[in-house]
């Protein structure tokens, strides 16, 4: 039984296999991040390739299953267009929308986001700066992912200062959104970093998906994940 992505709560964290893979690769993967999320008691929101959506939703329990983007068209004419219930009804439960390799224009992503409200699906939406992290928390999205463009894909993570400064962009507009810090996360030592940094998540595409073991790459992130929020609590508990 899957759960809504908007039950998601602190740590989690994203996995989106891109154009990395695709057929029997991005279901393997999908089943190892499945297991990882039972294994460490971590939300995973998996953002799927379109084709896949409905056998990675077949086949896998726990994790969250997103679409990669959609347009805010309706039923009718829109040739190649993504259309919301579509994604409704090959099992996604959300949708990313304005990555940095598919953004929107402010207006329409704010279409965007009020046509997935209306067919149910959660959004989760980039954002390349923590000026543009704050302008979209006024669309009031489910998560926005914090991530500077210019570190997207190149191994390099954003350091403590920058997750600090997009967490309080955005819930300083609205407190209920969650917010994922991530961009060049290749290792579990990254994703340690930026949990114990202050982030509700963080995420990887290139660091998971041009792993040489995969499967270990998402137990390494992700049980990292769980051992940076554990740290995070015990010091709190105790200070």
């Amino acid at each position: 039984m899957h759960i809504p992505v908007t039950s998601i709560k602190p740590p989690f964290f994203e996995i989106g296999p891109k154009a990395y893979l695709f057929g029997q690769d991005v279901i393997d993967l999908a089943k190892a991040a499945d297991a990882a999320s039972e294994r460490y008691g971590v939300d995973i929101i998996f953002t799927t390739p379109f084709v896949d959506i409905a056998r990675v939703r077949a086949e896998t329990q726990h994790i969250h299953v997103l679409a990669p983007h959609m347009d805010p068209i309706r039923p009718g004419r829109g040739l190649a267009d993504i259309l919301p219930e579509a994604i409704v009804a090959a099992g996604a439960e959300g949708v990313m929308l304005n990555h940095c390799e598919k953004p929107l224009s402010l207006s329409v992503l704010k279409r965007t986001i009020e046509r997935a409200r209306e067919v149910g699906l959660s959004t989760i939406v980039c954002a390349d700066s923590c000026a543009e992290a704050g302008m979209i928390a006024q669309l009031h999205p489910d998560i926005i992912v914090a991530e500077p463009t210019e570190l997207v894909g190149t191994g390099v993570s954003c350091g403590p200062e920058y997750v600090e400064a997009a967490s309080r962009a955005v819930k300083d507009v609205d407190p209920d959104i969650l917010v994922l810090t991530a961009a060049g996360i290749s290792n579990g030592q990254d994703v340690f970093n930026i949990i114990l940094a202050g982030a509700d998540a963080t995420g990887s595409s290139s660091g998971v998906a041009k792993a040489a073991d995969r499967a270990g790459m998402v137990d390494e992130m992700i049980g990292a994940v769980r051992r940076a929020w554990d740290k995070r609590r015990s010091h709190s508990n105790n200070g």
